[in-house]
């Protein structure tokens, strides 16, 4: 990996990712402020399911007072709730819960409903191993074969207490320079929120770094950005391709595959958001001390 040396990351660098015979995957790039079909609601919100190799991602704009979700899933589900514009009513499991974004919001495994309360966007995280789900995803013919640079996804061990309702308000969590964004673990997904940025990125100050086996899903909910994305040369020169630099505004999705070099650029003038998402946890970043601000509840593997 490359990062700038006063980057948070730096410590993080590793060799270069093994070559192996496999293909590497396309990146993806999904513009839901452009060209990505919606599902509408019959409350008249609007969806857009996209998946990853371990994951689905359901990106509503609610309508107030919409079912935006009522299913039961054999896994624990994620809810990103944006901004403070966010809201939920969620029920299952016995319990009611009532959030005000932003938050993050893990959703416990069995029969839920979840009615927006607000008009902010919600984005929902689910194993792909939830078939029906993954097979709802508008890329899903992508991943019809599992690509082979991915690691399947290992459930971590189970959350303290068991499985739960559980909030995490980035209100409650203070700026801290020392660590990178604001982290997240459960069993199956880690999600770095971001402190929205206000104006350009600096084009002198970029991080290219890459991922040995895991796909990272960067998800823009402001602003405009540039994925400059290169791919690895390998000994057949049929299968190269052209460094991507896609532009995406807001909202998108970007899913990054193994072994690529990456950066993400924020270009736009006002505020810039972005969060990544991972599916499973990264074990790097939860090996940093107090990097992921969980961790007590949902330990890591040997814990």
């Amino acid at each position: 990996m490359t990062y700038t040396k006063d980057d948070p990351r730096s410590a993080l660098s590793a060799k270069a990712p093994p070559r192996t015979g496999e293909a590497i995957a396309a990146p993806e790039f999904h513009d839901f402020s452009i060209t990505a079909p919606a599902t509408v609601t019959e409350a008249g919100s609007r969806q857009w399911i996209v998946r990853g190799q371990n994951f689905v991602l359901i990106h509503t704009r609610p309508e107030p007072g919409d079912t935006i979700f009522s299913a039961e899933l054999a896994s624990e589900q994620v809810l990103l709730l944006i901004d403070h514009t966010s809201s939920v009513h969620g029920s299952g499991s016995g319990e009611e819960h009532t959030v005000t974004g932003p938050a993050l919001v893990v959703v416990p495994p069995g029969a839920s409903e979840i009615v927006s309360t607000g008009t902010g966007t919600i984005v929902q995280l689910i194993q792909s191993d939830e078939t029906e789900w993954a097979q709802r995803a508008a890329n899903a013919d992508r991943y019809a074969e599992p690509h082979p640079r991915v690691a399947p996804l290992e459930p971590w061990p189970e959350p303290v207490g068991g499985c739960r309702w559980r909030t995490y308000l980035m209100e409650d969590v203070p700026e801290d320079p020392q660590r990178f964004g604001r982290l997240f673990r459960t069993r199956a997904f880690m999600v770095g929120f971001f402190k929205p940025g206000d104006g350009p990125r600096d084009p002198r100050r970029l991080s290219p770094h890459t991922h040995d086996d895991f796909e990272q899903c960067s998800l823009v909910v402001a602003g405009t950005y540039i994925h400059h994305i290169q791919t690895p040369w390998g000994p057949d020169a049929t299968a190269w391709r052209p460094e991507d630099h896609a532009r995406v505004g807001s909202p998108s999705v970007a899913i990054i595959p193994p072994p690529t070099v990456h950066t993400s650029q924020a270009i736009g003038s006002g505020v810039n958001h972005l969060i990544d998402i991972f599916a499973g946890p990264r074990h790097d970043f939860s090996a940093q001390p107090g990097w992921v601000l969980n961790a007590d509840e949902y330990p890591a593997p040997g814990n």
